[in-house]
């Protein structure tokens, strides 16, 4: 292994680490009447990440790893750098207070369960649904 490999990891180490959950990702504010409609047949979540947060980054990677829902749930990503408007428009329509990192479980159109930081657990949401 080169040192450059070492220091920074391989793609192929890369590729062992990508998400095992199949992320859709939210990118406009239509999506969020899509799944609205749609949390009526299948609960839904919204994890809000920021790219640029350690916190964030860990809370997110600890999550993917316990992740066991397969097909329970539509899981969506909001990148909260990139789509700001957007958290705007949860934190409107489902009545939280946005928060970095944030889960929220949407069923029947409401948001039934929030949690943020070191509250974001993978067991606890499989008890919500």
């Amino acid at each position: 292994m080169s040192l450059f490999n070492s220091l920074f990891g391989s793609s192929e180490e890369k590729k062992e680490k990508e998400s095992k959950i199949n992320w859709i990702p939210l990118q406009h504010a239509g999506q969020l009447d899509e799944m609205i409609a749609f949390s009526n047949q299948k609960p839904a979540l919204i994890f809000k990440h920021s790219t640029r947060c350690s916190i964030s980054r860990f809370a997110l990677k600890q999550f993917e790893n316990e992740y066991d829902l397969e097909d329970r749930v539509d899981a969506y990503f909001l990148d909260l750098l990139e789509y700001r408007d957007i958290s705007n428009e949860i934190a409107n329509r489902f009545q939280v207070m946005h928060q970095s990192p944030q889960l929220l479980l949407i069923k029947n159109g409401e948001s039934v369960y929030n949690v943020s930081h070191s509250d974001i657990d993978a067991g606890e949401l499989v008890e919500r649904l």
